[in-house]
């Protein structure tokens, strides 16, 4: 009896055709009414000593057929996927998906050009924190706590003493004393923070990149080749510098930079792009430096400035707008 149910469920699944015809055998054979349970049930008309035996075979039966089933199943759903697939065209022709790709800020490419040139001179590029205390942005640069000069940095305070830097001078700072009176060559980058009001011109915020260097044999000539290679590099070979005596607590003497540019009628014009001068004695002095020994030299850019003059923008806003239509100019820019 059992081998007759065994031979008519695996020709059942043999003949199916169909995922539909498959599941039919299982119902009849596999079901809770199937001929399999059915089988189950008849433990209590055979006697006692031989429903171990019984029971087995009918396991047997049991997983034969599931294997049987799964087999089969397994078959019929690759040659529906085979079916389907010869069904299907595709049209190599179609464009492909189109994935958003950014692009680096216009600001950031400036900053990394300027970082890649010193570097390429053997300076350093140094960091450290916004939130800064009011002896390093102030104090170690010569300017005293009631000294005027710090009106021109009208600041955001937290408390008395830290504020949102006005400048990356307090990174020269910290550089100096880290460095324990040894020469040094460094670039400062980052963002800081003025009570100015927003127009085309001026933000509260905005990226600054300041260069130091300090050595035993450091001159003026120095300062100004600095700033002749970096002005030629960012704008061209035929750019010239104009330096005017200018004043800041933290150098002496102190200069104002130009650089040039063709006016509309071919004549020669100047555009102010930064300050720099000669390391006060007093700020080599505080930084751990004998005055008598070591010179240096320091300037200051502002990032925004440089990125308008290069890529000939008129209002420093369109850099914190976050306009898509403004930023997609600069995808890939050349440095």
């Amino acid at each position: 009896m059992i081998d007759t149910l065994k031979k008519q469920a695996l020709e059942a699944i043999l003949n199916a055709e169909s995922l539909e015809q498959l599941d039919e055998v299982r119902v009849r054979y596999l079901s809770k009414k199937g001929e399999v349970s059915l089988l189950m049930g008849k433990l209590r008309d055979i006697p006692q000593e031989e429903r171990p035996q019984f029971g087995a075979l009918v396991n047997s039966l049991k997983e034969t057929i599931e294997l049987a089933l799964y087999q089969k199943k397994q078959g019929l759903e690759d040659q529906a996927l085979w079916v389907a697939l010869s069904k299907e065209k595709i049209d190599v022709t179609l464009p492909g998906y189109q994935l958003y790709q950014g692009g680096v800020h216009p600001l950031n490419q400036v900053i990394e050009d300027m970082e890649d040139l010193f570097v390429g001179l053997g300076f350093e590029v140094a960091t450290g924190p916004e939130l800064e205390n009011d002896h390093y942005n102030f104090e170690m640069m010569n300017l005293d706590k009631d000294h005027p000069a710090r009106a021109m940095q009208d600041s955001f305070y937290v408390d008395e003493n830290l504020l949102l830097r006005t400048h990356t001078s307090p990174v020269q700072a910290r550089t100096m004393l880290e460095k324990q009176g040894k020469p040094l060559r460094i670039i400062c980058p980052g963002k800081v923070y003025r009570r100015d009001d927003d127009d085309p011109t001026h933000s509260h915020q905005f990226m600054q990149i300041e260069g130091l260097v300090i050595d035993e044999s450091i001159t003026f000539a120095n300062l100004k080749d600095s700033l002749l290679t970096m002005v030629k590099h960012l704008f061209g070979p035929e750019r010239i510098i104009r330096l005017r005596p200018s004043y800041f607590p933290f150098t002496e003497p102190s200069v104002e930079v130009d650089v040039s540019y063709q006016k509309k009628d071919g004549t020669l014009g100047w555009i102010e792009i930064l300050g720099a001068g000669q390391v006060h004695p007093n700020v080599l002095k505080m930084g751990g430096y004998d005055p008598k020994k070591f010179r240096g030299f320091a300037f200051g850019v502002g990032v925004e400035r440089i990125t308008m003059l290069k890529y000939k923008i008129d209002d420093i806003r369109h850099f914190y707008t976050n306009d898509l239509r403004f930023l997609n100019q600069f995808k890939g820019a050349s440095k």
